[in-house]
Formats: C-alpha cells, structure tokens, sequence
C-alpha cells in the first residue's frame, strides 16, 4: 500500500459564527470518530492532519492543502458545506470520503458527492478505502461493517487530536470520551434506537481516566454514550478504582429511568456535574422516563419531582424534549411544558422539533409513506431551524404560535432569574445566562418569529411547508449561501436539493395479492 497524505475534516459548524455559546462550546462538541481515524491512518503507515472547524476558524485556510484523500465527518446541518469542500478538493483530483450521522441516514445523496460513503465504520471498512483509494464517479462506492466496532483508539492514543482542538476554546475544555456504543431504548425516532447496546473496554476507560489526571488539573470529561450508565454498576465502578472520588468532573447523557437517588450519590460522589436525560414527550416512553403509564399532567409532577432531586446532587441539569410528536394535539403539550419549567426552575429545558433524518429510523418509512416529509436542505436539519415532518395534529401558524409562546415563557427575564437563583455554582449559572441571551434563547425567538411571519405573509413560503411545491423559499437559499461564504461557488448543481422520500423508495416493493374471483356457473 503506498503512504498517503489524508486530511480529516470535522464539521462543528455550518458557517462562520459569533455566537457566546458558540465560542465556549463548540470547540467542546468535537466528534470522537475523526479522532479514530486519524489514529487508525497512522497505524497504516500513512501521514495525517485532522481539522475540526468550529466556525471560528478561516476555513479556506484551515482546510488541509497536497492531499491525497480527505475524510468528512459531518451531522446533516453541515452536508451543504462537506458537499461544498468535497468538490472543491475533487477538482484538484484528492479522493473524498464521508462518514458520521449524515453519511449514516442519507447515504444515496451522499454518494453523489464523494467518492466513498462510510456507515458503520470498523478498521477493515477504513483499510478497503485506503487499500483502493480512487475517484469513484460518477456515483460513490458505499461500506459499511455490519455492526459498530468492538474497540476504539482512547484518550490516550487521540490525545495529540483532542490537545490541537481543544486549544481553540478560550476557557472551558471537556475531553470526549465513549464507555460504551448503542442504546438499549427504542424511541422510534433515533438513530440508536436500532444500534445494539455494547459496552467498551472498562480497562481502556481506567486508563483512560489515570492519563487525562496527567495532562489537567481537575480534568472534564463528557461521555459521549448515547444513554451513560446502562451497565450503572461496571461504569462507576471502573471509574471508582481508576481516579480518587471527586478528582475529575463528569458530563453524561443518560435516562430518568437510570438515575435513582442512591445512584445519584455515588455519581456525585464521583464528580459528576452535569446530566441530559430525555424526557421526550408527556405522552409516551415511560419506561425512558421512569413514570410507567403515567401521561399528561401526572407525568409532569412525576418527572419534576425527579428532576428536582437530580439537582439535589447535580449542579447542572438538561431535560431534553421533542416538540412536534404525533401525540401532541391542541395547548396542553406546551403548557404542559411551561408548567414543567415552572416546577423545576434549575432545569435547563431542551427543545428539539420533530425531525426524520433519512433512514435514521423506521418511524420515518411511516412519515414517508403518509407523505409528510418536507425537502427542507440538510443545512436546516439540526432539530432547530427547520421541522421536516408536516405536524399530524397542528395547522403550520398554530404551531409556531405555540412554539413561540414556549420559547419566550421559557427564556423569559422571570424565567432566567429563577434558574440563575437556582443554580448553585458559577459555570451552570454562567452557561444558563449565556444560552438563554444567545442563539439558544432570543436567537430562536427571533427566527421563530421570522418564519411565523412569512407563513402568514407569503402564499409560497406557505406552500413549501405544505409540501405544495418543492421550490426553495428564498428566505432559506438566501441563509444557505450567506453561512457557506466563499465556499457557496463550489457547492455542486442540485446540491440544495434531495430525495426526501429516498428511504421509502429503497424499500422492497411488495405486490398486492391478486384476488382470484370465481363466478358461479349458472
């Protein structure tokens, strides 16, 4: 195999920013996989320079030059942009490959793209690219392993990747970290609610944590696990025997169900500082939830009561909710919502409206086949900007009204005060402030608004969330090609554009039976 030169390029950002938030997180929201392959390239012999851009960064002149191949790892709202910089580094003959959640959920438009399109990605899937490493027009050859990988490269081995990215953030730094890969839930709009739960190498993870106690003072980890803690016993446990209590501060992504109140102790304990369970809908997923049966308002003071003794251990706490589900009908699920935000005033609350990202999950064949995919670009597909599934119960100015109503209750002055007073200590307090003054607050009351306005004012802009036409209001073209600057020139012809019913049409076509009729003689 000959020694190539490869760029990795992470995609943090969609566009140049300057948003609060954005500049004390986004260097913190690295992905781990680019991370991987970058070590797993050197084991090959091969010369590497991974980029991850945060939207701070002159991208032009970031972007890795005399290259032989170039990775992208990309979520959907930054594909315009890898589409983008994949033809650009095409025109100067350098092999692409995607990977990551995008490549993942829309792996035919990928393909049309790059060269190669990566789904599961194990080190025989990456060797094969290496190994070949060729232009594969005019449509991308597409791999992927039939499961996640047993084993990943740790902290210690990626510690050059995570150091170089980790100095563009001005002050709080947060080592990623994997205990394990999957998800034993099977909320029927996520992309893990399919991916088979596996734990990793606890030893890796003692070794793991005994290095970053090297490299930090107090150290900050955020897991990346899908849902932390489902083996509760194993993870502290390994965590117990590799660093005194309290040594490192933890970041988690878990599930109500998972956090008792003797497991929340033994994880304060340990130095865990902030939690994201899901609480999804007021509705459904109880067994997520740990309310059972329980809907509507019964659910909301069971799930406040718990989230209030969460924060009897946790200075900083995320509930995280999908707006939008086919169980929502009419004003009790936004103020049922508005209540929670008043019963749990430490709680940072969460938002994301319904989203069905390709073939991330089979609830979206459902969407598709009731023809309610919308071909919103991939740019405004980050559970914010745009909501991609027409909602079952709710007309378009009903719903942004509602949402709107929320938005301002919850980032309300009164609101603010209320969670400032409640958070005990300076980070959360700080971090609380700064999202409800930036993009996450009053920058999406205002773009909430703006669309709002235009569904009321303008009959085509109305069309296209109807799914009337497929014609790109401007007011979104006009977004795209601002955020993509220079890079807008090389974006390909029809990039704008996809087949959003592109996972229905891939499914095998099953025949009606035909009906035998028999006519009686006589």
């Amino acid at each position: 195999m000959r020694k190539l030169r490869i760029g990795i390029l992470d995609l943090v950002a969609r566009g140049p920013t300057r948003a609060a938030y954005a500049r004390v997180m986004h260097a913190n929201l690295a992905s781990i996989m680019p991370q991987v392959l970058a070590v797993w390239c050197e084991e090959e012999g091969h010369d590497v320079r991974l980029v991850c851009y945060t939207g701070f960064e002159n991208l032009l002149e970031e972007l890795p030059e005399d290259i032989d191949l170039l990775f992208v790892g990309t979520f959907s709202q930054t594909a315009q942009l890898a589409y983008a910089i994949s033809a650009m580094f095409r025109d100067r003959g350098v092999v692409t490959c995607i990977g990551g959640p995008h490549a993942r959920c829309y792996p035919r438009d990928s393909a049309k793209y790059f060269d190669y399109v990566l789904g599961f990605t194990d080190k025989s899937i990456l060797q094969e690219v290496l190994g070949e490493c060729l232009h594969q027009g005019p449509v991308g050859r597409r791999l992927s392993a039939e499961r996640q990988p047993l084993a990943l490269p740790g902290v210690r081995q990626r510690w050059k990747y995570i150091e170089a990215t980790l100095a563009k953030s001005p002050a709080l730094k947060i080592v990623p970290m994997l205990g394990s890969l999957g998800c034993p839930y099977t909320c029927s709009f996520c992309i893990d609610s399919e991916v088979p739960f596996q734990p990793l190498d606890y030893e890796q993870m003692r070794d793991d944590l005994r290095f970053l106690r090297g490299k930090f003072r107090r150290p900050r980890v955020a897991w990346h696990d899908p849902n932390f803690g489902v083996r509760f016993d194993d993870s502290l446990g390994a965590i117990e025997e590799a660093v005194p209590p309290g040594s490192i501060d933890f970041i988690a992504e878990s599930s109500l169900s998972l956090l008792s109140e003797p497991r929340l102790q033994r994880m304060r304990k340990n130095g865990f500082k902030a939690l994201l369970p899901g609480v999804e809908s007021w509705y459904d997923l109880g067994n997520k939830a740990r309310t059972g049966r329980s809907q509507g308002l019964e659910k909301v003071a069971k799930v406040s009561e718990h989230t209030n003794t969460i924060l009897r251990y946790m200075p900083y706490l995320q509930v995280n909710m999908v707006l939008g589900l086919d169980g929502d009908e009419g004003a009790e699920p936004f103020e049922l919502t508005k209540r929670f935000v008043d019963l749990c005033p430490g709680a940072f609350p969460g938002y994301s409206l319904l989203t069905a990202f390709g073939r991330a999950a089979p609830l979206n064949l459902d969407y598709q086949r009731s023809g309610r995919v919308l071909p919103f670009p991939f740019h405004f597909l980050n559970n914010h900007h745009a909501m991609n599934v027409r909602p079952l119960n709710y007309e378009w100015p009903e719903f942004y009204d509602r949402l709107i109503d929320l938005t301002k209750h919850t980032f309300s002055k009164r609101a603010i005060a209320r969670r400032l007073r409640a958070n005990r200590e300076m980070i959360p307090r700080v971090m609380n402030v700064v999202r409800a003054l930036s993009s996450e607050g009053n920058g999406r009351i205002r773009y909430f608004s703006k669309v709002r306005e235009l569904l009321r004012s303008d009959v085509a802009f109305r069309a296209y969330f109807e799914g009337e036409t497929t014609r790109l209001p401007e007011f979104f073209h006009n977004r795209i090609r601002k955020d993509l600057g220079p890079l807008w020139e090389y974006l390909p012809g029809g990039a704008l554009e996809h087949d959003h019913y592109a996972y229905l049409r891939s499914q095998p076509r099953v025949e009606e039976p035909l009906l035998q009729l028999r006519i009686a003689e006589g």
